[in-house]
């Protein structure tokens, strides 16, 4: 890929979208390396294969062209990674338990906050290195962030703080959400064409966008949030 066109591009017409795979040698290359430190080193298989795969299908598979088009696939496309790869690779291979959950938290946060600002937006869209460096500050962060969360034998009062932490993670999809949902006018203006292709206006994309960062981002980490919270009441009561 070439700086003159953004990572996974062009956007890819509807009947074309089944022939967009991303085959970027250094990516397959990347995948395969850490496909065998899954193997060598996962602890969990299952969850392995699912992060892994999870990894093929956003950068891979044609989600990553779709991006181009959609900001809506974009939005998708990171909780593809923030709430599936992130947690499974943490149950594979734990990273970072040592860092602070909440420190992981705010370094996630702030990403996604980024990736959501028209001025980083247009740095991401130009450059292939800007693009993986903003990939990167979300995914390794979420990594990190799931690790500790899921950590085993945890106590009442850590379930508790692990808890309200998950809670913030759903917090900040639901704002991210708000603001693009609620936005009165388009923020991102390299989806305009791509939307048209769709038959969709750039403005009803964001918004779809924002809707997707509320119904299967928000909602289902504030469930996990709030089954935490429940165990943790429960292991008080237990104590």
């Amino acid at each position: 890929m070439t700086a003159s066109a953004p990572y996974c591009g062009p956007a890819p017409l509807p009947d074309e979208l089944w022939r967009a795979w991303n085959l970027d040698p250094a990516l397959l290359a990347g995948l395969g390396v850490f496909a065998a430190l899954l193997a060598w080193r996962g602890e969990n298989r299952v969850a392995a294969i699912a992060g892994w795969a999870a990894l093929v299908v956003a950068f891979v598979s044609p989600l990553c062209a779709l991006t181009v088009a959609l900001f809506s696939a974009r939005a998708a496309h990171h909780l593809l990674l923030v709430t599936v790869a992130a947690p499974a690779l943490a149950l594979a291979l734990p990273v970072a338990r040592a860092v602070p959950a909440a420190l992981s938290l705010s370094a996630l946060s702030a990403a996604m906050v980024a990736w959501n600002l028209p001025r980083v937006y247009d740095a991401v869209w130009a450059s292939d290195a800007v693009y993986w460096l903003l990939q990167a500050a979300m995914l390794l962060p979420a990594w990190a962030f799931w690790s500790a969360v899921l950590a085993p034998n945890a106590g009442a009062e850590d379930t508790f703080r692990r808890a309200l932490l998950t809670g913030g993670l759903a917090g900040v999809m639901g704002l991210i959400g708000a603001v693009l949902t609620f936005a009165p006018h388009v923020l991102f203006f390299q989806h305009v064409e791509g939307a048209a292709l769709w038959g969709m206006g750039a403005l009803s994309d964001q918004q779809l966008a924002g809707l997707v960062m509320w119904v299967p981002g928000f909602v289902p980490v504030a469930v996990i949030a709030g089954l935490m919270l429940r165990r943790g009441w429960r292991q008080g009561f237990a104590g």
